[in-house]
């Protein structure tokens, strides 16, 4: 066997030890670095792809998907001098694979201590009642803050979360009374509150009442005062045709008002409850008789031809005798 039968099976060997060497599959999802002679000169994309073997060699193998790094607890002590432990989590995503291996050294230890002082930072200059009901707050500025930090490495912070806070025991104590006392608190205003409302409206349903009722007494002494007036017309509208009757010379009319006063003056003394002792005629002639004096004495006021109607004996003696219902004599 020749020296040339030997050298074709070398040279095809080394052709193919050249060609696998040269040739790099990248998975989906990272990025592989290429240096030559240890600089930097190119970035690998997914899929197949060549390098200048023995020339060129792989420098760091970057994962481009978003990560995620676990922030471990932590001691934090609040503005208002509270001693909290605090953990999180952190989102990130290397956009750019040359920035990421050369930029900075060890990557995720620096996004994780970049991460842990900037929760000191932020929640340090906030008090725990802002902590506890602000999470979204922190959590946005954390994310502001780390993002713009972290930029120069080719990073994107994509989301940056507190996950737990967790104050002393004695603090969670002081803050259990604390709401208690607050809730006690509300529960004694809207009770006051509730009293105070039912009294206003008592105290508006007895004003109404009052007003209605005064309206009532108003409208009742009204027409209380409408009838008085009404019966004080009547009244006085039979006195002037009285007068009128009386001046055109009817004694008539004369003895017919006196009649009436009189039985009306009787009728009130008929029905007092007092015992009283009185004088009247005794026969219904007698009152007539007593009526037809008052004419005779109208006739000598008047003249003697003003009388035309009938003249009436005059009035015998009165006798006394029981009113009924008096139980006295008269």
């Amino acid at each position: 066997m020749s020296g040339f039968d030997f050298t074709i099976p070398v040279l095809v060997v080394l052709v193919l030890v050249v060609l696998f060497a040269g040739v790099k599959t990248v998975p989906q999802g990272y990025n592989y670095t290429i240096e030559r002679f240890g600089k930097y000169t190119r970035t690998l994309a997914p899929g197949l792809n060549l390098i200048v073997p023995f020339f060129d060699r792989i420098g760091a193998k970057l994962n481009m998907m978003e990560q995620v790094l676990n922030v471990p607890t932590q001691e934090v002590i609040t503005k208002d001098n509270a001693n909290i432990a605090v953990d999180g989590i952190a989102f990130y995503q290397i956009l750019n694979a040359p920035q990421a291996a050369y930029q900075v050294s060890g990557l995720q230890n620096a996004i994780l201590n970049l991460t842990m002082t900037n929760i000191r930072t932020v929640m340090g200059s906030m008090v725990l009642d802002e902590l506890l009901s602000n999470r979204d707050t922190i959590n946005d500025r954390l994310l502001r803050v780390v993002d713009e930090a972290a930029h120069s490495w080719g990073i994107k912070m994509t989301r940056v979360e507190i996950k737990d806070i967790n104050p002393p025991q004695d603090l969670l104590d002081s803050m259990g009374r604390q709401m208690k006392a607050e809730r006690d608190k509300r529960a004694v205003v809207l009770e006051a509150e509730g009293t105070r409302a039912a009294q206003i409206l008592r105290a508006e349903g007895l004003k109404q009442s009052q007003i209605l009722e005064a309206e009532g007494r108003r409208e009742a002494a009204f027409r209380e005062a409408e009838g008085r007036e009404r019966l004080a017309q009547a009244e006085a509208k039979a006195t002037e045709l009285v007068s009128v009757a009386i001046s055109a010379g009817n004694v008539q009319a004369l003895n017919y008002f006196v009649a009436l006063k009189y039985t009306e003056a009787f009728g009130k003394f008929a029905t007092s409850p007092n015992q009283k002792v009185i004088l009247m005629p005794m026969e219904a002639s007698s009152l007539i008789g007593s009526l037809g004096g008052i004419g005779a004495i109208a006739r000598e006021v008047f003249g003697d031809g003003a009388a035309t109607g009938p003249t009436t004996p005059s009035t015998p003696p009165a006798r006394s005798r029981t009113v009924p219902g008096t139980g006295s004599n008269s």
